[in-house]
């Protein structure tokens, strides 16, 4: 018997754990079980071929909201060649409603919940070791006379669960997602993890021996799926003390915590961490008290605030913190404070995200408590409530458009400093250049990554300020991060052979190895240097040597 567990993500560089966990669980049973990942980016006819030239007796389906549609259609295809195919989906977007949706779908079987136990007996049900479906907990299945749904099955002891990747396994240029615990002690309304609060750990030596694997490959980030890493403060403090004590690769390592129950113990030691090591994904949601109590968020924004800061000081942790449109209470000028107060804590990342209405989640059945009205197309994302209009959430979308293009790139952060002073808020500002973006066209054109720094000389002039400053500072960002022998044309360069020529003879006087085939140095007409350090502009003529190998520059 041959099974095709499928996989169709999200990116390209993503990986699916869910699939890899159901062929490792079962790899000591007697048939042949074949892992095929795509992206739903693939076309369907393309993806369709990669499935059918395997001749797989079972078809199984990892479905969530971003390829469920995608799934159902691959299903009526599959039938239409073959109507003896068996179809298998398992996965959050059938879990809720199993029912329904095998009635409404040419597919036979749904694994319900945690699917590794349920799946090993399905397959050895398939191979005749079990001797009927309806003893298969957590599953549901079509018969002549409907559909039967099973008991459910318990949550399973997360120790049971085999490593789902090989040794063999090409990781290179992939996130690589992993699991160290299941269950999530918080009751987040919005949240599927809200209906598992029983937490439960892998045993702490066997994930540091797991995570070593990928520090030995070299892989490039680890994607923890846990839904809050620092619920246990032990098991938190033995995982980050192993990884910061042997990740001597280039190896990161993305965490989803909750920062206001960091203690002072675990500041001592991520203190220690190597630049880069870490990554922290922090929710906020939302800095309205009203909005936190109606969706079971029992934290105080200040506490977040506090240890947000004192991981900043830190200075070797990546922060990305999240912010959710169109929860109850939440209108447009409540959202643009929770903005502005979390902009505030100047996190390298913010994301502007809108409330789904997932299935399963408690805030769907509140849905009309809160006149929620959203998208029956997954990801079943809110399209207005009582609070926030369609119009005013299509502003934040710009917003959010504006703020993941010049805020979380990180390329253009002296550029926003200097429009910060010239806006009350920094809301403001990206809703005012969002404005100008809609005004021009850009959200429906591709424009050149010059463009985007461009665009910042036509939006100065609407505020009718001059662009000679500004064109140096632009020019900087640009040479920070963009090849340096060639500036766009909206820029200033002034090259005098003579002074440079003087620049290189001085600096080769300090070091006499200096490779200027590696170097540029270019000159500006305002004190960079006083601008990055205390935001004042003033006239003076001024080198700065860029090191194209290294990325680093130097004053001069």
């Amino acid at each position: 018997m041959k099974v095709l567990l499928v996989a169709l993500n999200s990116q390209y560089v993503h990986t699916n754990l869910a699939v890899r966990y159901l062929k490792a669980y079962t790899e000591d049973l007697p048939y042949e079980c074949k892992i095929s990942e795509y992206t739903i980016n693939h076309r369907i006819e393309q993806i369709l071929e990669g499935i059918m030239v395997e001749k797989p007796e079972v078809i199984c389906f990892s479905t969530y909201i971003w390829n469920i549609n995608m799934v159902k259609d691959l299903t009526i295809l599959i039938k239409k060649i073959n109507p003896k195919i068996e179809i298998l989906y398992g996965g959050p977007e059938v879990s809720f409603d199993s029912k329904e949706f095998l009635e409404k779908s040419k597919g036979d079987y749904i694994i319900r919940g945690e699917g590794e136990e349920t799946f090993r007996e399905f397959i050895k049900y398939k191979l005749g070791k079990v001797s009927s479906l309806e003893i298969i907990k957590g599953l549901c299945f079509k018969e002549k006379n409907g559909i039967h749904i099973n008991e459910k099955r318990e949550n399973m002891d997360m120790n049971k669960i085999v490593f789902p990747y090989k040794e063999d396994e090409d990781l290179e240029n992939k996130i690589v997602y992993y699991e160290a615990s299941r269950g999530c002690p918080f009751r987040c309304k919005y949240c599927l993890s809200s209906t598992d609060r029983n937490l439960r750990f892998l045993d702490v030596e066997r994930v540091k021996r797991e995570l070593q694997y990928f520090i030995d490959k070299n892989v490039k980030l680890v994607k923890f799926v846990d839904r809050t890493f620092n619920a246990s403060h032990k098991f938190a403090m033995e995982i980050w003390a192993y990884l910061i004590e042997n990740a001597n690769s280039d190896t990161a390592f993305h965490f989803e915590i909750s920062a206001d129950i960091l203690r002072d113990e675990q500041f001592q030691l991520l203190k220690k961490a190597r630049e880069g090591l870490f990554q922290f994904e922090v929710g906020v949601q939302s800095t309205n008290v009203d909005t936190l109590k109606h969706i079971n968020r029992m934290v105080d924004f200040h506490f977040i605030e506090k240890k947000v800061a004192k991981v900043k000081e830190l200075k070797n942790i990546k922060q990305h913190l999240d912010l959710i449109a169109g929860l109850p209470n939440e209108d447009f000028n409540s959202f643009k404070k929770s903005f502005n107060d979390v902009y505030a804590l100047q996190p390298e990342e913010v994301q502007l995200g809108f409330l789904k209405l997932l299935k399963g989640a408690p805030m769907r059945e509140e849905a009309e408590k809160w006149g929620m009205v959203y998208s029956h197309i997954p990801p079943y994302e809110i399209l207005k409530t009582n609070s926030i209009s369609y119009e005013e959430l299509l502003i934040l979308k710009k917003v959010e458009v504006m703020v993941d293009k010049y805020y979380n790139t990180g390329k253009f952060k002296n550029i926003i400093n200097y429009f910060m002073k010239k806006f009350q808020n920094p809301f403001e500002f990206y809703y005012n250049l969002s404005m100008f973006f809609e005004k021009k066209g850009y959200f429906d054109k591709n424009i050149s990554s010059t463009e985007y720094y461009n665009v910042f000389l036509d939006f100065n002039k609407e505020l009718e300020k001059s662009n000679e400053e500004l064109k140096e500072i632009i020019k900087y960002d640009y040479l920070c991060f963009n090849k340096k022998k060639w500036l766009p044309p909206f820029l200033k360069r002034e090259i005098n052979k003579k002074e440079i020529e003087k620049i290189k003879e001085n600096l080769k006087e300090i070091n006499e190895n200096i490779n200027f085939s590696k170097i540029h140095i270019e000159k500006f007409f305002i004190d960079i240097q006083k601008y990055l350090t205390y935001n004042i502009i003033e006239s003076k003529e001024s080198y700065i040597m860029f090191n194209e190998v290294e990325n680093c520059i130097k004053f001069i």
